[in-house]
């Protein structure tokens, strides 16, 4: 039986590698986990005023606008999407922050060109591919982009730009997606998108670049435990990680709920909250606790999911071993 913790409370998103890395307000904190007994948290950039400066210096004394949906690197510095400024930027291990992506101004331009010199509408999360190119989601233009790793270059890997629900079958670039939030590669290198204004899990094939629908089928609906991976429904796929044997898990933000799927059997196991909104639940069984609006998850190097309960603004921590 899964246990379930709340560790933080006043955080919108998590990421785990090594130690943990939370956005609060408009700074980043870093919490070292290598200490058992007690963890140590500082800001590492941001100085609680929202705006855009500070490039080139201490990511401390940098202004920041919404920071959200931060990941480590291949060169092992930290990117994350500055949303209200329309940009990713790169806090490096001197400390030294940069602008990584985006021009600063809102918008949908410049494929084709410097990453910098384009316009982002608000980038909410960040992956990298095995090659160390870069991936964002651009949720108000409805699609994913690409920054390649050796020429800074930025092209539209995934969307349209509009709202909408086509293309399975065919190229990922002529497909339509609506508000996609939350993007993983799986083992096999292919791109998993939460489409979360059509209800699914979207797939874009590593080698073949089409894209599929994994998981969804549109309507807002409970997700049945023990459900197969196709054709049953999910409410408000919001975020999801993959684990270290390859299976997905799964944030339903108005489903409120937690789901591991087994990638191999194809199958939704239900593993943490109700299904009705609330906080209650800490300490006990995962499956009776009540979540409100999860919005993030990431798996910890243990194997413990930490999950983003955004509408009660806590961080909690799913005991996989218990």
């Amino acid at each position: 039986m899964f246990q379930l913790h709340v560790n933080f409370k006043g955080y919108a998103h998590v990421c785990v590698a090594s130690f943990a890395l939370l956005f609060t307000g408009l700074g980043l904190l870093l919490s070292d986990q290598s200490l058992a007994a007690e963890w140590i948290v500082e800001t590492v950039a941001g100085t609680g005023l929202k705006g855009y400066s500070g490039d080139g210096g201490p990511g401390i004394e940098a202004q920041l606008n919404n920071p959200y949906g931060l990941v480590v690197g291949p060169d092992k510095a930290l990117y994350f999407c500055d949303i209200d400024n329309h940009i990713i930027r790169k806090l490096s291990d001197d400390g030294v922050i940069s602008t990584v992506a985006g021009s600063g101004e809102a918008g949908y331009s410049g494929d084709g060109g410097q990453a910098t010199e384009a316009r982002l509408n608000q980038p909410y999360e960040i992956r990298f591919d095995r090659e160390g190119h870069m991936f964002f989601v651009e949720m108000p233009n409805h699609l994913v982009r690409k920054v390649d790793a050796r020429t800074g270059i930025i092209t539209t890997f995934a969307g349209l730009g509009k709202a909408g629900y086509s293309g399975d079958g065919g190229s990922a670039i002529q497909a339509e997606f609506n508000r996609p939030h939350s993007i993983q590669f799986d083992t096999w290198g292919n791109l998993l998108i939460c489409d979360i204004g059509n209800h699914r899990i979207r797939r874009v094939g590593r080698s073949s670049h089409l894209v599929e629908t994994l998981s969804g089928t549109g309507e807002k609906k409970p997700t049945p435990n023990g459900s197969p991976l196709f054709h049953t429904p999910l409410n408000g796929p919001r975020a999801l990680d993959i684990s270290e044997n390859g299976d997905l898990w799964l944030a339903l933000r108005e489903g409120n709920a937690v789901y591991r799927v087994d990638m191999k059997k194809g199958q939704l196991l239900h593993r943490a909250g109700t299904g009705k909104k609330g906080f209650t639940g800490n300490g006990g069984p995962a499956r009776e606790a009540t979540l409100s609006g999860p919005k993030g998850l990431s798996i910890g190097p243990d194997g413990h999911v930490w999950l983003a309960d955004t509408e009660s603004h806590s961080i909690s921590v799913l005991n996989t071993r218990t």
